[in-house]
């Protein structure tokens, strides 16, 4: 037998640095945040002092060298993790998984953009230790937060989402759809299994797949405006909001992309109705022609509109657009044909042109969408990995 392994005096002690293992661990996600690093880093410092604490940036492959900067910082600084996904996309699968990589018995969420009162942590960290509550939420709507400089627009919006999610969790909270909040690993554990990871509003994830609902403490804070860079938030992220509460509104026996692209298809409806009313009724071309063509156009509709929104998280991009859009029309290929076949079947038999089309479209939709989710997204998102 060899000698056995030696062991290595941790990189903290070598250093010279504070050697306790992290009692705290504060997660950020991160997408294109370079310049917001250091910063958040400098305030994490000087606002957990005497503390034992460690962050965890969790980048999705930004293109501006986040990841490198997050390393640099992280060999000076053993407080500093990266945990880097390649193609990953989405803000609450990065929350979870960072909060997997801890082994920390308490963890913290915030922004990699300095928006949250990273000052609020120490009391968030009393509330947890001190056994009042699971989880403890930075609110921005009860007494002494705010939104800061947010126009109307915005505020309304925010308001109106977090009437809605109050339908899918059983909390009377002010701010169900804050950012920024810390909970017990406990909680974490409890729910984890029953998470969905979809969108950016992971507290209201882990709250609505809580077994039994946490004890939750909300203390007030004044959202800050952005430290650098641009925000992120889009449409794309409303709709990730509205993927979330589908999937806790059927209790995930309905897989949300399912839902997703079920949605995507019903739009694809109106385009196939569109297409075919124009080359069958205004162009007066045969209703075998129609159809095929309004086929042919509510697949690339609905192939740009689920490479957008429904696999968001595995998009395909440049030269992997059109080798996915290929695959995507030749593994739809037998549901065209179902579509044309049946739709031209029934309306020789008299029945009328926009039942016949109904029922061509239904004939290929479950093919569709089980066939495209194997051999185009999954298949090509995994080339885009390697």
């Amino acid at each position: 037998m060899g000698k056995g392994l030696e062991l290595v005096e941790p990189v903290a002690t070598m250093r010279g640095k504070e050697s306790r293992v992290a009692e705290l661990a504060v997660v950020v996600p991160t997408f294109n945040e370079r310049d917001n690093v250091p910063e958040v880093v400098n305030r994490l410092e000087n606002c957990l002092r005497g503390e034992a604490w460690e962050v965890i940036f969790v980048d999705d492959d930004s293109t501006d060298g986040t990841a490198a900067c997050i390393r640099e910082i992280a060999r000076q600084n053993p407080r500093v993790r990266c945990l880097q996904r390649i193609g990953r996309r989405g803000l609450s699968s990065a929350c979870i998984e960072g909060m997997l990589a801890s082994s920390s018995p308490y963890l913290a969420v915030m922004d990699g953009d300095c928006q949250h009162d990273e000052t609020m942590l120490p009391r968030m960290l009393g509330l947890l230790k001190g056994g009042d509550a699971d989880v403890v939420v930075g609110s921005r709507y009860t007494d002494g937060g705010g939104v800061g400089s947010w126009d109307m627009s915005r505020a309304r919006m925010s308001r109106l989402a977090t009437r809605v999610s109050r339908a899918v969790i059983k909390h009377d909270l002010s701010d169900p759809m804050s950012g920024f909040f810390a909970l017990r690993r406990e909680v974490l554990e409890l729910s984890v299994r029953n998470l969905s990871g979809i969108g950016f509003k992971i507290l209201l994830d882990v709250i609505a797949s809580s077994p039994t609902p946490p004890r939750v403490k909300e203390i007030p804070y004044e959202f800050r405006t952005r430290y650098a860079g641009e925000s992120k938030l889009d449409s794309q992220a409303m709709w990730g909001y509205l993927m979330l509460l589908a999937d806790k509104f059927t209790g995930g026996v309905v897989p949300a992309r399912f839902i997703a692209f079920a949605l995507v298809g019903g739009l694809g409806v109106f385009v196939h109705f569109a297409v075919l009313t124009a080359l069958f009724q205004a162009m007066s071309l045969s209703f075998v022609v129609g159809q095929a063509g309004a086929a042919a156009a509510a697949m690339v509709s609905n192939f740009t509109l689920n490479n957008a929104l429904t696999y968001r998280d595995m998009r395909l991009k440049g030269w992997r657009w059109l080798k996915g859009l290929a695959s995507f029309t030749l593994t739809c290929s037998l549901g065209a044909l179902a579509n044309v076949g049946v739709a031209s079947y029934l309306f020789k038999q008299h029945t009328l042109w926009e039942v016949s089309a109904l029922a061509g479209i239904a004939v290929g939709a479950v093919w569709n969408y089980g066939m495209t989710a194997t051999y185009t997204w999954k298949k090509y998102s995994r080339k885009s990995d390697s």
